[in-house]
């Protein structure tokens, strides 16, 4: 049997699994007027905002159980990757290699060599946390495992606190990058009170023409100033909402596919879930790295 018909039946009998499902299903059964199969029967889905407490009287939630399993799970692959290191790597160690090495070699192309060796830790981790909270939320019976009513474990991402918390670190980290490569100076990217200062002295020599204009432009590069500071502060905004906005769309998704067909079609979402959870994380972790690049050489000039 060819490849191709060996496709084409296994499309088909994919399709009237996911029509016997679906009839069988619930919505299949409202629209029929009769009680679910018990095999197809799932409950509707049901979206909560904010982390649960699996334990009561215990400040931990179940976001932040998750988001220690992805740095633990982190930390045991890296430990197992250089625990007994080889010159001609293989296994685990390849992939690690491999990975850092494909990391480093793009961060090098947008930032040069000289910036990517200050970059390359911060947007690494974080592009690793995001894309590993993502993957790993999708592993079956993650958030099904109960304590008290209340899942166990649920994926990092969707809580706004973690992408809050990693907004805030990569906007620190921007700032840092650029206030070490140029000092007290950088502040002058906020705070340019230079040509208004020299416009005052042109004043007080009495041309004041030449110093009205320099007032003039002093003025207009504070509020440029003001600007760049809102301009920075939203960065916070952007980089949360984004990440967490589109985590959380496609949980919703993928749990109203699942209550709609609950078999083989949602298998289509999880895997568009895990292309979004790279693609998440290769934004943030880009931005973090085109931002960072920007403040250094904005410093440098």
């Amino acid at each position: 049997m060819s490849r191709k018909k060996l496709l084409v039946i296994v499309g088909i009998l994919g399709l009237g699994l996911a029509a016997v499902s679906f009839v069988g299903g619930s919505v299949g059964a409202i629209i029929t007027g009769r009680e679910p199969l018990s095999v197809f029967r799932v409950a509707s889905p049901h979206v909560e905002l904010a982390a649960g407490k699996p334990f009561p009287g215990f400040p931990v939630t179940n976001t932040m159980i998750a988001a220690w399993v992805t740095v633990l799970v982190l930390l045991v692959l890296f430990f197992i990757a250089t625990r007994r290191m080889k010159l001609v790597p293989s296994g685990l160690q390849n992939l690690v290699e491999f990975l850092c090495e494909t990391a480093s070699g793009f961060m090098e192309d947008i930032a040069g060599k000289e910036n990517e060796r200050r970059f390359f830790p911060v947007v690494l981790t974080i592009f690793l946390f995001v894309l590993l909270n993502a993957w790993i939320g999708l592993i079956p019976g993650f958030e099904t495992i109960r304590v008290n009513g209340v899942p166990l474990l649920r994926s990092a991402n969707t809580d706004i606190n973690v992408p809050l918390m990693l907004a805030l670190v990569a906007v620190t980290a921007v700032e840092y990058w650029g206030f070490r490569a140029r000092k007290v100076s950088y502040l002058k990217t906020f705070l340019d009170f230079g040509e208004m200062g020299q416009g005052f002295v042109q004043l007080l020599r009495g041309r004041i023409e030449t110093g009205l204009g320099g007032i003039l432009r002093g003025i207009i590069a504070a509020f440029v100033g003001v600007l760049e500071i809102l301009s920075h502060l939203v960065r916070v905004v952007s980089f949360t909402f984004r990440l967490f906005g589109n985590m959380m769309a496609g949980v919703i998704l993928t749990g109203v596919m699942i209550f709609i067909v609950p078999l083989v079609i949602p298998s289509v979402f999880y895997g568009l879930e895990a292309f979004l959870g790279l693609v998440q994380a290769l934004i943030f972790g880009g931005l973090t790295l085109v931002f960072g690049y920007a403040a250094v050489t904005a410093a440098e000039q």
